[in-house]
């Protein structure tokens, strides 16, 4: 997996972000200076899949409020979802699956698809009245059979697109 470096990302963040020790990542770039990284640097992420590989992408309009599962260029299924509220928006960017954890517990519903963006993800909720809404502190949460359905399609590695 290979992450491009974006305004004011630091290697501490990144390595948060996909939830990899930094001496790995470090490892896996032996000629990066660690004090001196540039956007648009090509950083190696050790562990994903190249997402190239997958067949799937997920698109997220915040605006609109759906997720849509894509594969190959086509809309396989569109999904309503909450996003976040105004002081606590869903951040917009592209983003990989980096976890997949069933049963999470708590507000997070039946399944918890965490996002290579520290405390950001898409989730079940306990709260179905909150699905088309700007509901969440940033996350994602779709009604709690559809994420169970999105979660057995997609892998470790699927592509995240967020916008407004």
């Amino acid at each position: 997996m290979i992450h491009k470096v974006k305004p004011a990302e630091t290697l501490t963040q990144i390595s948060r972000d996909y939830c990899t020790p930094l001496s790995t990542i470090l490892s896996a770039n032996s000629t990066i200076n660690p004090n001196v990284i540039y956007i648009g640097q090509s950083i190696i992420i050790p562990g994903f899949p190249n997402p190239n590989t997958i067949p799937y992408q997920l698109e997220i309009s915040i605006t609109n409020r759906w997720l849509r599962l894509v594969k190959e260029g086509a809309i396989q299924k569109q999904y309503p979802i909450a996003v976040g509220k105004m002081l606590s928006n869903t951040p917009v960017g592209n983003y990989i699956i980096i976890k997949k954890e069933p049963n999470p517990g708590g507000s997070f519903g039946t399944m918890w698809i965490k996002l290579s963006k520290e405390h950001y993800g898409i989730h079940g909720t306990n709260n179905p009245s909150s699905i088309g809404k700007a509901a969440s502190h940033g996350c994602i949460h779709m009604h709690n059979e559809d994420i169970d359905e999105l979660a057995r399609m997609i892998a470790i590695g699927t592509i995240v697109l967020i916008h407004a």
